[in-house]
């Protein structure tokens, strides 16, 4: 079984309070407040759960600088008061961050049972292939 320090699980708790004000803003119509205060507890979260140093190490990777810039500039435009530019500003960044991610976080909620047989209907499966880079599930 994986260890969690306390450290990690505070950290969870704040990706997780992170996500929830997120979400709350975009539901409050972009509201700048909750949306700045969701972008610190999920910067500090993902800080606390996979240590500073990686963090660091993550973000300011060469290969990644237009992400990383993308994403930390739509959190400043959210701070300064635009919060739908700086959204989709953000947005860009963390496809651009995460994008590694994607295909193993597809092919995970593909093997749940009632996600995966929605994630596999005819409209919603090549576009996740495609998404997913899976060579062997895409239709020519």
């Amino acid at each position: 079984m994986l260890q969690i320090s306390d450290t990690q699980k505070i950290g969870i708790g704040l990706v997780g309070f992170g996500v929830a004000f997120l979400f709350l803003g975009v539901l409050f119509l972009f509201d700048k407040g909750l949306l700045a205060i969701g972008n610190i507890l999920f910067l500090s979260g993902l800080a606390f759960v996979i240590g500073l140093e990686r963090t660091f190490r993550f973000f300011f990777q060469s290969h990644k600088v237009r992400g990383t810039a993308s994403f930390f500039g739509g959190i400043l435009v959210v701070l300064i008061g635009w919060p739908l530019v700086g959204m989709i500003i953000e947005l860009y960044g963390f496809v651009v961050l995460f994008s590694g991610f994607f295909p193993v976080v597809i092919n995970f909620l593909r093997r749940i049972p009632v996600i995966g047989s929605f994630l596999n209907l005819p409209v919603i499966g090549p576009f996740l292939d495609k998404m997913s880079g899976d060579p062997s599930r895409q239709m020519v």
